[in-house]
């Protein structure tokens, strides 16, 4: 039986619903099931392009490894990105003492691409491929509409949240 979960814009109360891959993306569907919910600040891409994502501490027991792996995400991917802390340290990530990844051993990054023309190539690391879990299957555009004003309005003090749905899309 196919599992959802809810994506969250806490504060512009905007939501999204997507049905994990559990055939594709096996571990990591499950990694992330089981630690739902998960909530942090939302950040949107810097060099990604039409990405919201947020990061939380690492949550499984074991790490799921790479699997379902793609460079190009299309609207409606939900992406898993593990990293070191040191990846994330550089100053010019612009992560605030208080919001980033400061302090912890491992970093999960969650992330939601709501456009097209994505590219996962990072100046200082190369190419940063992730893990495909989850895939949107309503909601989407209401939240590409939400992430951009995220892009333009600015992200400060705004919550992603991914949480499990008990009740499957319309």
């Amino acid at each position: 039986m196919p599992r959802f979960i809810n994506v969250t814009l806490e504060q512009r109360n905007v939501h999204c619903v997507a049905r994990m891959l559990d055939d594709e993306a096996p571990r990591t569907a499950t990694a992330v099931w089981d630690a739902l919910p998960l909530s942090g600040q939302v950040f949107h891409g810097k060099y990604a392009r039409n990405e919201i994502y947020n990061l939380v501490p690492a949550f499984a027991e074991v790490p799921p490894g790479k699997e379902n792996i793609t460079v190009t995400p299309i609207p409606g991917d939900l992406c898993y990105f593990a990293f070191d802390s040191d990846d994330l340290g550089n100053p010019a990530y612009g992560y605030a003492e208080d919001s980033g990844p400061t302090g912890l051993s491992q970093i999960i990054d969650l992330a939601l691409f709501y456009g097209r023309n994505n590219l996962l190539i990072n100046g200082d690391q190369g190419w940063v491929p992730g893990n495909v879990f989850a895939t949107v299957v309503e909601g989407l555009e209401e939240m590409a509409a939400a992430c951009q004003d995220i892009w333009m309005g600015g992200a400060r003090g705004e919550t992603l949240t991914f949480a499990r749905s008990d009740i499957p899309p319309a």
